[in-house]
């Protein structure tokens, strides 16, 4: 998706959202008592310490400062952990470099383009227009079969793009981990166009002779948020399923996403998507703990599909000719900006400080029941957040979020960078971003990272990963091998 055609600009003000959401009072009501807890918390800590004292001065019996004692612990100790979920780590990750040969330039795209005889001189010059404003580079990349005059869409050619995409990653993982394919309990893959049978989930299992109890996933349909659902997902089962390592791989399989028609509304996505992929091991085993990058600390998952226009925003259908595209509506941003208000508002509840949280609801309150003209005071995310990974459905849109969010002047660095080197990945850009970080060494040990991915449907994931260990050398590994040293760069 591309903002630039687009006429509504995506608002991520924290206004109230609409009472078709049915959310704004039961959400207001879990900032409130969020907030009323963690002060009772600290208000119990600071009755308990000034009690000791007394009885410290007072000399008083012993079984009083045995009953304090045990307040505290349960209070901030016992309680936190059995309330506390099973943790889950984030081992290592892995992204797709694509090969030299793949390699896309704007004018060969488009020089490619006009000799493709689905597409009029009017067409080709939408798309021009589109990828000058789009924010990509020089160096994007399309698999072999969109390098053909005309495109090859059809199913064995996407197969062998899955096979081009997923196989080396998969491999680059487990040689970085040092684990092997029947060491892995739980496999999801994700990849929204392209939905074969047997899935792409038995690919891998069948290439990698992995075990028969192994636990399976293909989710498709799902936009490029999937990536990030995907992990929420996997979180989900390591909480069922103990002592155990799951693998996502996430992707967009381009041949079959081709669109060869003339409306502008699906022709966005033939210029800003690219090629990608990437592979991440995830484990809930106490003993990789030390080893591990990341942790998660905090997954909220969102959608808005309930509501017809949000439904309709992004939709993949035919043309009068019968071609089929996906379709991006005018009004897709906003529609955007509602599910990801409301997505931050219940992650904002579970990691923003307590102060953060009581003047986000008191100036909720005040707009709502007195003083409707006041602006929504924004919480400062960056007290809790060190890194950002946004989207990367286009420079408007980057820029945007970013503004939405308050955030300064380099902290949409990583986004802007991938999508200029690498386009938009759809699921997979996210890990794109988390690698480029690493390889400028912007990651250290205790910082946060906030992964957010939005996709059709339309849904909103955020992943919250606290940093485990120091990050180093990264910058000669990756996707970003050979170009790291160039960026950042103006785009």
């Amino acid at each position: 998706m591309t903002a630039d055609s687009l006429p509504i600009p995506l608002s991520l003000s924290m206004e109230p959202l609409s009472k078709a959401n049915h959310g704004p009072h039961s959400l207001l009501f879990k900032h409130l008592l969020s907030t009323l807890l963690e002060v009772l918390r600290l208000s119990t800590l600071a009755l308990v310490i000034s009690l000791e004292a007394i009885f410290i001065l007072q000399k008083w019996k012993p079984i009083f400062h045995f009953l304090l004692l045990s307040i505290f612990l349960f209070i901030f100790i016992i309680e936190p952990y059995f309330l506390s979920s099973t943790p889950v780590y984030l081992v290592d990750f892995s992204c797709f470099k694509p090969p030299n040969f793949c390699k896309v330039p704007p004018s060969s795209f488009l020089e490619n383009a006009s000799k493709i005889g689905s597409f009029d001189k009017e067409s080709v010059a939408f798309m021009a227009k589109i990828l000058t404003s789009s924010g990509l580079g020089e160096e994007t990349y399309l698999p072999p079969a969109l390098h053909c005059i005309p495109p090859k869409s059809h199913q064995q050619e996407s197969i062998k793009e899955a096979e081009m995409v997923l196989l080396p990653i998969m491999e680059d993982l487990l040689s970085k981990t040092k684990i092997s394919p029947q060491d892995i309990d739980i496999l999801i893959v994700n990849c929204s166009g392209f939905c074969p049978s047997p899935s792409l989930s038995s690919i891998i299992i069948n290439k990698f002779s992995m075990r028969d109890d192994v636990r399976s996933f293909s989710l498709s349909g799902m936009g490029c948020g999937a990536g990030a659902i995907a992990i929420d997902m996997a979180q989900n089962l390591l909480k069922v399923h103990k002592n155990s390592y799951a693998v996502v791989l996430s992707t967009e399989i381009l041949s079959t996403g081709w669109y060869p028609g003339h409306e502008r509304s699906k022709l966005l996505l033939n210029c800003s998507f690219r090629m990608g992929s990437a592979a991440i091991l995830l484990t809930n085993k106490n003993e990789a703990r030390k080893s591990s990058k990341y942790k998660l600390f905090s997954s909220v998952r969102t959608q808005r599909s309930f509501e017809d226009k949000s439904y309709m925003s992004a939709f993949r259908e035919e043309d009068s000719e019968g071609k089929i595209g996906v379709t991006i509506h005018s009004d897709v941003f906003q529609v955007f900006g509602e599910v990801l208000r409301f997505n931050i508002k219940i992650l904002g509840a579970q990691i923003l400080p307590p102060l953060e949280k009581f003047w986000h609801g008191v100036s909720t309150i005040r707009k709502r029941f007195f003083e409707k003209s006041r602006e929504i005071y924004v919480p400062n995310f960056k007290s809790v957040i060190h890194h950002f990974c946004l989207p990367t459905s286009g420079r408007p849109l980057i820029r945007e979020i970013a503004k939405g969010l308050k955030l300064g002047e380099n902290e949409d660095e990583a986004a802007l960078m991938t999508l200029h080197r690498f386009g938009n990945q759809s699921s997979s850009s996210l890990w794109y971003e988390l690698a480029y970080m690493e390889a400028k060494g912007m990651v250290k040990k205790g910082d946060k990272v906030w992964v957010l991915g939005m996709g059709t449907g339309p849904k909103c994931c955020s992943l919250v990963w606290e940093c485990f260990r120091p990050i180093v050398d990264e910058s000669s590994k990756g996707p970003w091998a050979d170009s790291i040293d160039r960026y950042p760069i103006t785009p």
